[in-house]
């Protein structure tokens, strides 16, 4: 319509100046008309009356003046008549014009001297007036006295306004039908056409190719269908033919890398499209807070650390949350945009929340009630059934969100961690033929920690739609199969690890997540200026470097950690102004209470160990609570000795996996907590028990001192372990699982 409206407009504005002009020259000419029609009416009747005045002044008959005004009352539009003798004096008037018993003496004298008529319009009281004044001649043409005759000429200005109404409807009709015309040749000729094109499109996108009609549309209009029906066929055949090599080339390469993994898409997915849906997008437009300007950044996550890889390999489209305070500006009228940044290697799909959504969500029940619940730390989960219902809400949105990008045949939807516990079953109800897959990023709890929530049957019923739900580690899968077990009426096969629910099955299998080659040996190497600022701007010459990084989680054991240096350095004093601890902690969840006061915990602790020991010269902890670039973590690895990671309950976490891949097997030492998912394949770290200050003090000491060859194979083996099993593996399982259990599904030779 506003299309139409834009190529009208113009007309129309022709159209209404045109007959606007028209209406008044016709107004003014009927107006003109009317006029002469009331002069000259009132001209015959004056003369008539002032043959009869004539006999009535002459005998100064005063009885049968007022005969002769009052006949003027009964009169239709003649508001009645005045007779004056020659001293201008009134001897009669018609009743309902009596007010005009005070003329305009030298009017009336001016025509009595003259012995000419005359005629004006005149207001009188409410009503304008047409009055006309004939003078009354006795013999010999002497001037007897004036007869006044006075026209209503209400009924004028009622007939120029009834004309100047039917001028404007005609006008107002005339534009309706020209746009009424106006939008049925545009719907036509266009709007028909496009809407074809765009459901062709559509059908095509989502894989229909068999109910593709050829189009019939002619003219220009019909090249342009006929370039694209040629440009879709060559894209068919293409895909296809990418298939064939793809399939053809895994079965030549040994080990995981991005084209392997993009070689196992093409050959097992072919046409049939992957979704990945999480809260956490993997790139954020935000404003720098010291240019002013926006930049685009990538969140301290470890589900974008893993997925984006594996997205930029694929393809494909990732539906996530759009939390940037600019990301609106970046999107396309379908929310999507290509990513990353200047080198589009899959669609980002944002969804636009609430406050009032992502709080009670995000920050109420995903962070205040399940993250809590599932890690074992101690912290008191909270369920707040406004939280529960806004979850849903959500879960809804992002169901319809990814049900409008879902292809028509065996699409791949791979739904990331705690967020999403009733999406699978809001796709499934919509589409059946949907594999549908959910990582489990956090541990699983024992059964009866989850019996503690209230909506478990609901989160459970949500999570049990899916074709397969991993986990890192088999210890959550089998603490997952006990809950259902306990919790539901569902048979649990521990031979196949699946459950069966109904006519259900749901596959419950552990894939080990690791990291990309951004820290391997593909990667570039640090950047040697980056390092050298790095230990010339905290004074690291000369000292054992330990790092950490961590996002500011209670679940990070970082207090457990600055307690451990503390009784480290009271244990072993030859080691003070020679140890330096940089703890890179990136601010999370800072809307939470218990977040806010954990940050705050943590810096005044940091804070207070720094005073121990402290002096002109050293400090021990060097505490950078920030956000980094990948790029710049890097390069505090390198500087790294050490590394600790002292989680107190982890479903992986990456972090021990990309120091160890940064230092290729060098004089290097991982310090791993044992409560992590990392610790079951990274064996040759120095496991720790972060609870046990102690240990954990002594543990420091023993990586200081282990010898340099014992660092280098510890290195060299968990290095292997990290490169074998990549991100790309971990899809490739994941991929290989889907695919093989979904009946119908191209199955590998």
């Amino acid at each position: 319509m506003k299309r139409v409206l834009l190529f009208v407009l113009p007309i129309l504005a022709i159209i209404v100046a045109g007959l606007t002009i028209l209406g008044i020259v016709q107004v003014r000419s009927v107006r003109e008309r009317l006029m002469d029609d009331l002069m000259r009416k009132a001209r015959t009747v004056a003369e008539s009356t002032a043959f009869s005045a004539r006999d009535i002044l002459e005998s100064n008959n005063l009885p049968e003046a007022s005969r002769l005004v009052d006949s003027f009352q009964r009169r239709e539009r003649t508001q009645g008549c005045i007779l004056y003798d020659r001293e201008i004096n009134v001897i009669a008037v018609t009743e309902r014009i009596a007010g005009w018993k005070e003329p305009n003496r030298s009017y009336l004298k001016l025509v009595l001297e003259t012995k000419t008529a005359r005629g004006d319009l005149e207001q009188f009281g409410e009503y304008p007036v047409y009055r006309y004044i004939q003078p009354v001649f006795g013999e010999n043409d002497n001037p007897l006295g004036l007869v006044e005759i006075v026209y209503d000429t209400s009924y004028l200005y009622s007939t120029l306004a009834e004309l100047w109404r039917r001028i404007s409807y005609t006008l107002i009709g005339l534009v309706c039908l020209i746009v009424l015309v106006s939008f049925v040749i545009e719907r036509q000729t266009y709007i028909l056409p496009l809407r074809h094109l765009t459901s062709w499109f559509g059908r095509f996108q989502k894989g229909e190719a068999d109910k593709l009609t050829p189009f019939s549309a002619k003219g220009e209009f019909g090249k342009l269908v006929s370039e694209v029906e040629q440009v879709a066929l060559s894209l068919r055949v293409a895909r296809r033919a990418v298939s064939d090599e793809a399939h053809a080339r895994l079965q030549m390469e040994d080990i995981w890398t991005e084209t392997k993994l993009r070689d196992l898409v093409n050959a097992r997915l072919r046409e049939n499209s992957l979704f990945v849906v999480s809260n956490r997008e993997p790139y954020i437009h935000t404003i720098d807070e010291g240019s002013g300007g926006v930049k685009c950044v990538r969140p301290a996550s470890g589900v974008v650390t893993a997925i984006d890889p594996i997205m930029r390999a694929c393809g494909g489209t990732w539906i996530a949350h759009g939390s940037g305070n600019v990301d609106r500006r970046f999107v396309n009228s379908k929310r999507k945009l290509g990513v990353p940044p200047g080198d589009d290697r899959y669609i980002l799909k944002r969804v636009w929340l609430t406050k009032e959504e992502e709080d009670g969500y995000y920050y109420g029940f995903s962070n205040e009630g399940l993250w809590p619940l599932c890690h074992i730390t101690h912290t008191r989960p909270i369920f707040r059934e406004n939280d529960w219902r806004m979850y849903e809400k959500v879960n809804r949105i992002f169901a319809e969100s990814v049900l409008e990008e879902l292809p028509v045949r065996n699409p791949f939807v791979f739904i990331q961690d705690y967020h999403f516990t009733l999406l699978p079953r809001m796709i499934k109800e919509r589409r059946p033929d949907a594999t549908v897959a959910l990582f489990w990023h956090i541990p699983w709890p024992n059964p009866e920690v989850f019996a503690i929530c209230p909506y478990r049957h609901e989160i459970l019923d949500g999570m049990l739609a899916c074709d397969l739900i991993g986990f890192h580690v088999q210890f959550h899968c089998n603490n997952f199969l006990d809950t259902v077990n306990r919790l539901l009426e569902a048979r649990v096969d521990m031979e196949r690890f699946s459950i069966v629910r109904g006519e259900k099955e749901t596959f419950i299998h552990a894939f080990p997540i690791s990291i990309d080659g951004h820290f391997g040996e593909n990667a570039p190497a640090p950047d040697i200026r980056q390092v050298e600022r790095i230990r010339t701007e905290h004074h690291l010459e000369g000292k054992i470097v330990a790092v950490g990084v961590d996002r500011v989680d209670y679940t990070k054991g970082i207090i457990e950690r600055i307690l451990a240096i503390d009784r480290f350095l009271e244990k072993y004093p030859d080691y003070r102004k020679r140890f330096v601890f940089i703890q890179i902690g990136a601010p999370s969840r800072t809307h939470i209470k218990r977040y806010h006061d954990f940050a705050a915990e943590v810096d005044e602790l940091i804070q207070r160990k720094n005073w121990k020991y402290s002096d002109e010269t050293w400090q021990p902890i060097i505490y950078l609570n920030r956000n980094l670039p990948p790029e710049e973590i890097r390069s505090y690895y390198e500087v790294g000795d050490l590394c600790i990671v002292s989680s107190l309950h982890d479903g992986m976490n990456l972090v021990a996996k990309e120091y160890v891949a940064s230092k290729r097997g060098a004089d290097a030492m991982l310090i791993l907590s044992q409560f992590t998912g990392a610790s079951r394949e990274l064996t040759d770290a120095v496991l720790i028990n972060p609870y046990s200050i102690e240990e954990f003090a002594d543990a420091i000491k023993y990586a200081i001192e282990m010898p340099t060859a014992e660092k280098r194979r510890r290195m060299k083996n968990m290095h292997t372990i990290v490169e074998e099993n990549n991100v790309y593996r971990w899809a490739a399982n994941t991929i290989t699982e889907l695919t093989a259990m979904k009946k119908g599904a191209i199955s590998s030779e």
